[in-house]
C-alpha cells in the first residue's frame, strides 16, 4: 500500500520528505492507535540530510524515509512493534524499509528511542544532567551536529529542545581554551613547513601546509560558534561560515601554492583575519598574527595570542587543563575514535 503520490518528488529533500512521512503517515498512525502516548519527532542523527547537505547522488545509500521518534523509555518496545506492523510499503513512491549500507536486513528506518538514550548514544551522557568539562572535551563538532542540526518536527515534552539548547556551544571558559589549542597547534607547525621546504622536501612541506589550512578553518568555526562536520561536509559547511571568504580564498592560495613564501602568504592572510576577528570579539588584543620564530626565516603564532586567551579563563578546572590538547577532535583525526562516544571520552581524560 502506497500513501501520498505515485512517483518520487525528486525536487524532495531528506528534511521535507522526513517531515512530510511523519505528518502524513507516522503521526496519524500513533494517534490512532496509541492515543495517549505523547511522542516527538525531528529529522536528527546522521544523514547527509541533516546537515542540509543532501543532493541527488546522497540517494544511492542510507538515505530517503528517515525518521527519529521520541518516546517515553518504557514505551520503545511497543512503538517500535506498532511501526513493524502498520507502516505502508511506501511513501511518496519511496520504500518505507530498506537496508542500510552493509546490511542485508530490510526494516524500516523510523529510529523509535527516548530523549535520554539519543543523547546518551551519540554523546556518551544526556546534557540534561549537566555537563562537565571533559564531557565538552569529548564532543565533535559531528557528534554535536548529529544532536543540535537538522530539524524537529514536535517536542510536546519540552526534552528534546532541552537537550538541543544544553549544547549549543562551549561555555566561555572552554570556548577560550580550544581556540587556544588551535593557535597552539598552529605553532606547533609552522615553522616545521619551511623547515620542511628548506631541505628540499616539498611533499612534507605541502602537507604541513594542509594540515595548517584544516586547522585554520577549524578556527574559523570556533570563532563564529558553530560546530564543525565530519570531513566529507567540513569545507562545504565552512563555506557558510560569514567569515568564510576571505580565510577560504587564503586557504585556496595555500593548497594552490607551488613554493614558500606564497604558503607563507596565504596562511599569514588568513590567520591575521582570524585574529583581528578575534580581537573583535574582545577575547584578546594582540596586535599581529604571525611574528619571527627565534633567529630562522620563518613565522609563527605570536605566543601573545594563547596567552591572552588563557589568562581570561576563570574557571579553575578549565585553568587546569593541559595546554594544547584541547578537544577530541583537536587531539585526534581517528575516524574510530571520533565515532565512538566512549572512545572520545576516554581519550580526553587526562591523567592526573
Amino acid at each position: 500500500m502506497d500513501r501520498g503520490t505515485d512517483v518520487p518528488d525528486d525536487a524532495a529533500t531528506g528534511i521535507p520528505l522526513s517531515r512530510a512521512f511523519f505528518d502524513d503517515v507516522v503521526a496519524p498512525l500513533l494517534s490512532a492507535s496509541l492515543p495517549r502516548l505523547r511522542f516527538g519527532a525531528g529529522r536528527l542523527g546522521t544523514g547527509s540530510d541533516v546537515l542540509g547537505f543532501d543532493d541527488d547522488v546522497s540517494r544511492d545509500h542510507d538515505w530517503g524515509l528517515r525518521l527519529s521518534l521520541f518516546v517515553p523509555a518504557d514505551a520503545v518496545g511497543d512503538v517500535s512493534a506498532l511501526l513493524d506492523d502498520d507502516l505502508p510499503d511506501t511513501f511518496r513512491g519511496l520504500p518505507t524499509r530498506f537496508a542500510f549500507t552493509g546490511e542485508s536486513l530490510v526494516r524500516h528506518h523510523v529510529e523509535v528511542t527516548s530523549v535520554r538514550e539519543f543523547a546518551v548514544a551519540r554523546l556518551g551522557f544526556d546534557p540534561r544532567d549537566g555537563i562537565d568539562v571533559h564531557d565538552w572535551l569529548s564532543v565533535s563538532g559531528q557528534a554535536a551536529l548529529e544532536v543540535t542540526a537538522g530539524a524537529v518536527f514536535a517536542d510536546p515534552t519540552g526534552e528534546l529542545g532541552a537537550v538541543r539548547r544544553a549544547l549549543a556551544w562551549y561555555p566561555d571558559d572552554l570556548w577560550r581554551y580550544v581556540l587556544a589549542s588551535d593557535w597552539e597547534r598552529i605553532a606547533q607547525e609552522l615553522p616545521l613547513m619551511a623547515r620542511a621546504a628548506e631541505v628540499g622536501d616539498d611533499i612534507g612541506a605541502r602537507i604541513i601546509a594542509a594540515r595548517l589550512s584544516q586547522i585554520a578553518m577549524h578556527l574559523a568555526f570556533l570563532l563564529e560558534r558553530t560546530w564543525p562536520p565530519y570531513a566529507k561536509w567540513f569545507g562545504s559547511a565552512f563555506a557558510c561560515l560569514p567569515n568564510a571568504g576571505p580565510v577560504g580564498g587564503s586557504i585556496a592560495a595555500v593548497l594552490d601554492a607551488r613554493n614558500l613564501a606564497t604558503r607563507h602568504r596565504g596562511l599569514d592572510d588568513a590567520l591575521q583575519f582570524l585574529l583581528d576577528r578575534q580581537n573583535a570579539l574582545g577575547l584578546t588584543s594582540v596586535e599581529t598574527a604571525l611574528v619571527p620564530f627565534w633567529d630562522r626565516p620563518h613565522l609563527h603564532p605570536d605566543p601573545a595570542i594563547a596567552t591572552r586567551l588563557l589568562e581570561g579563563i576563570a574557571d579553575p578546572e578549565v585553568r587546569r587543563l593541559p595546554r594544547g590538547r584541547g578537544s577530541i577532535e583537536q587531539r585526534t583525526d581517528n575516524v574510530a575514535v571520533l565515532t565512538d562516544p566512549a572512545a572520545r571520552r576516554a581519550s580526553v581524560r587526562d591523567p592526573d
